[in-house]
């Protein structure tokens, strides 16, 4: 089963995370329609995606969606991974052009240099005129050196937006999507004395590199077939470790057949009547998970009559 393990460094301000997505990501790949399944390297790209969402999700427990996104000027135009608080988990991809094999992230978004990463939290219960937070970061380092991997991208905009010292390692294939992430915590009065830091911050920074030096040996190949526990035996035998009780991610889309109506709303009665005329009735595929949706006439009339004037069963189209 898909699982997250999170866990701490007795004696060191640093926490960690190893999550494991099977059958959730197995599922997410097998509801794209034959001929229309991703390439092997986008496939992979989403996968590493939908473990980081994940990750990042349990890490800050924020009660609403976190979105990563990646978009760019190559053949890859936009990738999605979304989080929600249950941990459980989607994706989607648009890709406009072939991708040559073995293609690496600069090659599938970021051809010019226009790439882009961007991570949203959407509260689930917003206050009156609260928008979403959103962070961007370009697919380059501070120096404009190509990020050539999506934890490299990751572990800079955790760098640039909370200050925090992270190390990503990310993987996937057809069966399996994977990440490890290791993070310093930070530590109370820490920066004080125009930035200085005494012996016990230089210790545990140490301790962190350390940490992550070890995490940093763990290869793509030993994330997707080694289990949590073996994973976590082999890196840090050396260390203490406290681990908390697993938690099981899982597939899930959150579309339904009312946001599809509000979005039907959005476009006008004229737009709507316009594809009716063309088509005979409105059908729209929801990306991430495949599923249909249907509007005849009646139903279009319905989505447009105030509710109080609706004739007896009208409301029952929508159903």
């Amino acid at each position: 089963m898909s699982e997250l393990h999170k866990f701490l460094f007795d004696g060191l301000p640093v926490r960690g995370m190893l999550v494991r997505l099977t059958e959730g990501w197995r599922e997410l790949l097998s509801r794209r329609e034959p001929g229309q399944e991703y390439p092997p390297e986008l496939r992979d790209l989403l996968g590493q995606m939908s473990a980081a969402a994940v990750l990042m999700q349990a890490n800050i427990k924020f009660n609403g969606a976190l979105v990563l996104q990646i978009f760019g000027d190559g053949p890859v135009k936009l990738a999605v991974a979304e989080a929600q608080p249950d941990l459980s988990f989607r994706a989607t991809a648009k890709c406009v052009g072939e991708l040559a094999p073995g293609a690496d992230l600069p090659a599938m978004l970021n051809v010019h240099g226009q790439g882009r990463c961007a991570i949203t939290l959407d509260p689930k219960d917003k206050f009156p005129g609260q928008q979403p937070y959103q962070g961007v970061v370009p697919l380059h380092g501070d120096h404009r050196e190509p990020l050539y991997k999506l934890s490299e991208v990751l572990e800079h905009y955790m760098l640039q937006s909370e200050q925090l010292d992270t190390r990503l390692v990310l993987a996937a294939n057809g069966d399996i999507a994977a990440g490890l992430l290791i993070q310093r915590l930070p530590v109370e009065g820490e920066g004080n004395l125009e930035g200085k830091r005494n012996e016990d911050d230089i210790g545990l920074s140490e301790g962190f590199n350390r940490v992550a030096i070890l995490a940093g040996t763990l290869t793509a190949e030993e994330l997707l077939t080694l289990d949590a526990d073996t994973i976590l035996r082999r890196l840090f035998w050396e260390e203490t470790v406290t681990r908390f009780e697993p938690q099981a991610p899982h597939f899930a889309c959150t579309c339904s057949r009312e946001r599809v109506s509000q979005m039907l709303r959005g476009l006008g009665r004229d737009e709507a009547d316009s594809v009716l005329a063309e088509r005979g009735e409105i059908e729209i595929g929801c990306d991430f998970c495949g599923r249909h949706y249907r509007f005849d006439a009646v139903d279009v009339g319905a989505l447009f009559t105030p509710a109080g004037r609706q004739p007896d069963g009208a409301e029952g189209t929508l159903q």
